[in-house]
């Protein structure tokens, strides 16, 4: 398929800033997108188009469109509360996504140390989640508390996070609250956008401000 083009750096989404720091996005990268509803396929194509690229998710077509299926060189329907990751192969991956979804999960941790062993010696895996500081934060429509989204499940600190994947054989690249400038700079314009097109001003816009999420990203180590 042909890819659309490259997203602006003011507009493509925080994660790829942060992936962008510690993996080229040239050559033909092998992705494992954990959670790869809401137009993810699409828009990681769109960045990384000679990537081969895998989605995992309980749901195919949550939220995608016929460009974001036809984006993914494979699916793994997968339920990862209940469902072991054996079909995924094991050390593979330059790149594992894992972002807002270990907090839908009882046993995120457990899933978090599976999905270190899919990635390759020198791969990196992406971890963002809502920081603890959430629970704090006022209530908004979009999510800006935890508890806004019913299908939360509990908090996961970047410490039980970062513990987890040094275990796992992966060293600690960056570890902390999420603070994308551009973001903040940009927060005006987040916020009448979200107005026109959805009716209200979303919690999401305020992410960054606030520090409402939490970002790990690791390296697997060369044992592994």
């Amino acid at each position: 398929m042909k890819a659309p083009a490259l997203f602006s750096p003011l507009t493509r989404p925080v994660r790829f800033d942060y992936i962008g720091k510690h993996l080229p996005r040239a050559g033909a990268l092998r992705i494992l997108d954990v959670g790869c509803g809401n137009h993810s396929a699409g828009t990681t194509r769109s960045l990384y188009p000679d990537a081969e690229y895998h989605g995992l998710d309980i749901d195919r077509g949550y939220n995608n469109d016929e460009n974001d299926l036809a984006a993914m060189d494979r699916f793994f329907g997968v339920d990862l509360d209940h469902d072991d990751l054996a079909e995924i192969p094991g050390g593979y991956y330059d790149l594992v996504v894992f972002s807002h979804v270990i907090e839908h999960l009882r046993d995120g941790l457990g899933v978090l140390a599976r999905l270190a062993a899919k990635i390759r010696p020198g791969g990196i895996i992406y971890v963002e989640t809502p920081h603890p500081r959430s629970l704090r934060l006022p209530s908004m429509k979009g999510s800006l508390n935890f508890r806004d989204d019913d299908s939360h499940v509990r908090v996961y600190s970047a410490g039980e996070i970062t513990g987890v994947l040094v275990a796992s054989d992966c060293a600690i690249l960056r570890a902390g609250t999420r603070r994308s400038v551009k973001r903040m700079l940009l927060m005006p314009f987040h916020c009448i956008n979200s107005l026109v097109r959805d009716g209200y001003v979303a919690g999401s816009a305020f992410w960054d401000i606030l520090g409402f999420a939490s970002v790990v990203v690791a390296r697997r180590g060369d044992r592994g």
